[in-house]
C-alpha cells in the first residue's frame, strides 16, 4: 500500500489553544474557576493555556469531567502537538543542511545555467537530487572529488584558453546525462563508411542540416547531444561511449557548414579509431587546440579524407588554378559541398583571400 504524503504543519497547535477557546465561549466558567476546579494554581493552568505544559493524563480525566470533552481527545491533541513538534524540527534540520549543501553545490554548479534550460525549479530538496542525477553522484564530497579530476584533465588540455573549469565540468557531465536519455539504433562499426556516405549527401544538400544529421546518426547507432555553450567553455566536439552506444556532443559555437561537417566527421573518426580500441575513453576537443596528439591527427585526416576522398583531391589538383566558379563546378560534379570543398582548398593551399560568394551558412 502506498504511503500517503505526511503534511507538515507551519506551526504546532496546542491543546491549551483548546481550553482557552472553551473559556471564551462559556459564560459560567473563567480560567480562575477552572483552575480551582482542576486543583491547581491560576499560573499553573495559564502555563498550559500558553503552552508551556502539557496536558497530562490526570489533567484529562479532569477537564473531561469539567468541560465534558472526553480526556483521550485531549491526550489525542497533546500527542498531535508533541508529533508536530518533532516534524518541524526535523524538517528545519533538513532544511538547514539542504542549504549547506546548496551553498556547496553553488561552488561547483553553474545553478543558473541549469535554470534557465529548466532542469532546476527552486525547489530545494528536488534541486539536490537533480544535481546529484547529472553529475551521476551519492554525495556530494563525490561532486567535490570528480570536479577535481575533471579540472586537472581541462588544464592538461590547455594552458592557454580561457577556460571556466565550473562550466566546462558542467557541459561535459550535462552532455553525459542528455545522452543516457536517448535511445537509438544498434551501432555496428562496419557500417561507418556508409553512414558517412549518407553524411555527406546531407552536408551536400544543406537543407535542415542539423536535424537530418541527427536523424542519419541516429538510424547507425549513434547518438548525437546539442548543449547550449557556457561562458568560457571552447569546446568544438565531444565523443564518448554511452551504455552501448558512441555519442557525438557538440555546442556549435559556428554556423558553418564545413566547420558542422568537419566535427562530426572528426569525431566519427575517435569513435571509429580509438574509441573502438577502448570504450572508456573520452575525446573532449577543444578550440585552438595545442601540443596536437596523434590520435588527433589520425581523427583530423579520417575527417578531411571522408569528407573529400584522396581521389576526388587528386582530381581537383589537376584542375588549378581554383577559381570560385570551378570550385562550385567541381562541388557539384563530386557532390559536395562547395563551402566544404573551399574550406579544404583554403587550408590546403593558403587561399583564405579569395573572395567568394560561396554560402558557408548551416541550413
Amino acid at each position: 500500500m502506498a504511503t500517503k504524503t505526511q503534511l507538515i504543519p507551519f506551526q504546532a497547535t496546542h491543546p491549551g489553544i483548546l481550553i482557552k477557546d472553551e473559556l471564551d465561549a462559556r459564560p459560567d466558567i473563567n480560567q480562575k474557576d477552572l483552575s480551582k476546579e482542576l486543583g491547581v494554581l491560576p499560573s499553573f493552568l495559564n502555563e498550559i493555556i500558553k503552552g508551556k505544559r502539557p496536558v497530562t493524563a490526570d489533567i484529562a480525566i479532569l477537564l473531561e469531567k469539567i468541560l465534558e470533552i472526553p480526556a483521550d481527545y485531549w491526550m489525542k491533541f497533546q500527542s498531535q502537538y508533541e508529533i508536530d513538534l518533532a516534524r518541524i524540527k526535523e524538517k528545519n534540520i533538513k532544511r538547514i543542511k539542504n542549504i549547506e549543501i546548496w551553498g556547496i553545490i553553488k561552488e561547483y554548479v553553474p545553478v543558473k545555467y541549469f535554470k534557465k534550460f529548466g532542469y532546476l525549479k527552486d525547489n530545494l530538496e528536488e534541486d539536490i537530487k537533480t544535481i546529484k542525477s547529472i553529475y551521476n553522484i551519492n554525495t556530494i564530497d563525490g561532486l567535490i572529488s570528480t570536479y577535481a579530476d575533471n579540472k586537472l584533465s581541462f588544464y592538461r588540455k590547455s594552458e592557454k584558453l580561457k577556460i571556466n573549469e565550473k562550466n566546462m565540468f558542467a557541459w561535459s557531465t550535462l552532455a553525459k546525462y542528455e545522452a543516457k536519455k536517448q535511445k537509438v539504433n544498434t551501432f555496428n562499426f562496419d557500417n561507418i563508411n556508409q553512414l558517412c556516405l549518407k553524411l555527406n549527401k546531407v552536408f551536400y544538400e544543406n537543407v535542415d542540416t542539423i536535424n537530418k544529421v541527427k536523424k542519419t546518426l541516429n538510424q547507425y547507432g549513434i547518438k548525437l547531444v546539442l548543449i547550449e555553450k557556457l561562458e568560457k567553455t571552447p569546446i568544438d566536439g565531444f565523443s564518448f561511449w554511452s551504455e552501448n552506444n558512441p555519442v557525438i556532443a557538440l555546442t556549435l559555437r559556428h554556423s558553418r557548414i564545413d566547420n558542422f561537417a568537419f566535427t562530426i566527421m572528426h569525431e566519427i573518426a575517435h569513435i571509429d579509431l580509438h574509441l573502438r580500441k577502448n570504450k572508456d575513453r573520452i575525446f573532449l576537443e577543444l578550440t585552438k587546440r595545442e601540443n596536437i596528439d596523434n590520435c588527433e591527427k589520425e581523427a583530423d585526416k579520417f575527417a578531411q579524407q571522408k569528407l573529400i576522398s584522396l581521389e576526388i583531391w587528386d582530381e581537383i589538383l589537376k584542375n588549378q588554378p581554383l577559381s570560385e566558379d570551378k570550385i562550385i563546378e567541381l562541388g557539384d560534379k563530386f557532390i559536395i559541398n562547395p563551402a566544404i570543398l573551399l574550406g579544404r582548398v583554403c587550408f590546403e593551399m593558403n587561399y583564405y583571400a579569395l573572395k567568394t560568394i560561396i554560402d558557408k551558412k548551416m541550413r
